[in-house]
This record gives structure tokens, sequence and C-alpha cells, in this order.
């Protein structure tokens, strides 16, 4: 998978053959075939271990913040979520929009999640009232998800420290926890 990922953020993936994956894997055909049936099923499991370790990052991030530090917490979470994605970029595009595969739900739900853990266990701490976690966090996440695409393929530079701090901003008015 790593050497398909290179190969296919070097050539794309329409120009990347299987021959040069398994060639770049130092792995046979019959290999790859063991695990795979085409490159589109490459691309499914390069998303796949995208989200699970953009989510796990996330969680990390949000963790290394004092557990009733929920500013920091919130912060972490715009923080890392618009640095991950824009570092992500290139790859991103490959994976979510140039070879978009059908919406599977259930990832989304996994990249929304660590929001919504955090939501929710800032809503049974007291530190603010959110009725519907899940909804809050798929909307805050949606935002992100947006305006870091409108970043990267806009027309305008980007100034990812003006792009976290409004991110950061609209998180803290959400859940109604006053800048400092």
């Amino acid at each position: 998978m790593d050497a398909a990922q290179r190969l296919f953020l070097e050539n794309g993936p329409a120009s990347t053959t299987i021959n040069q994956i398994t060639s770049a894997a130092d792995v046979a055909k019959g290999t790859f075939y063991l695990y795979f049936s085409s490159k589109e099923d490459v691309l499914a499991a390069l998303s796949e271990r995208f989200i699970v370790q953009y989510a796990d990052m996330l969680r990390a991030k949000i963790s290394k913040r004092p557990s009733r530090d929920w500013k920091g917490r919130i912060a972490a979470w715009a923080k890392s979520g618009v640095t991950g994605l824009l570092d992500a970029g290139p790859l991103a595009e490959i994976l979510f929009h140039a070879h978009q595969q059908p919406v599977d739900w259930s990832k989304q739900n996994t990249l929304v999640a660590p929001l919504e853990e955090l939501l929710r266990a800032g809503s049974s701490k007291g530190a603010w009232s959110i009725d519907d976690p899940h909804f809050t966090a798929m909307f805050l996440f949606s935002g992100l998800h947006g305006v870091v695409d409108d970043a990267l393929f806009g027309a305008v530079p980007i100034n990812r420290s003006k792009l976290v701090r409004k991110v950061l901003l609209l998180a803290l008015r959400v859940v109604a926890l006053d800048e400092e």
C-alpha cells in the first residue's frame, strides 16, 4: 500500500499500473492479487487507512490536553484537524475527490467520531450543553473539511494560522465557550 500510495502521488492512479506497484513493493503480482483485485481496491484500502490514521491522530492530539481543559481540547481538534487535512492535500485529493468512491457513512462517522466523543464528554462534565453531539460534530467537521478544501483548491493562498483560528473560533462559539 505504501508503494501504491507513493506511485499514485507521483504519477496519478490512472497512470500507475499494477506492475509498477508490485515492482515498487518488491512483491510478486500474485501476492498483490491475494490482497487486492484491482487498483480501485488499493485506493479503497488507502482511503480506509487514511481515515483511521486521521481519526487516531485527532484523538491523540485531543488527549494530550488536560482532561478539564475544554478550550484546549477544542483547540487541539481544530488545529490538528485543519493541519492534518492540509498536509494530506494531494493524497486526500486522490482518495476523496479525483477517484471518489460511493459515500460510506460509516467512514464519515469515523472521521467525525473524535469530535463527537469530545463534545459528548464535555456535555457530560458540564463544560457545555449540546443536545445532539453527533449532529454538532458532523456539522463542525463538515465545515472544517469544506474550508480546507476551499483553501487547497481555491484561488486564495493558504494562511494556515488564520484558517485554524477561524475554525477554532467557530467551534468555540458552537459549544458556547468564550474566547480567552
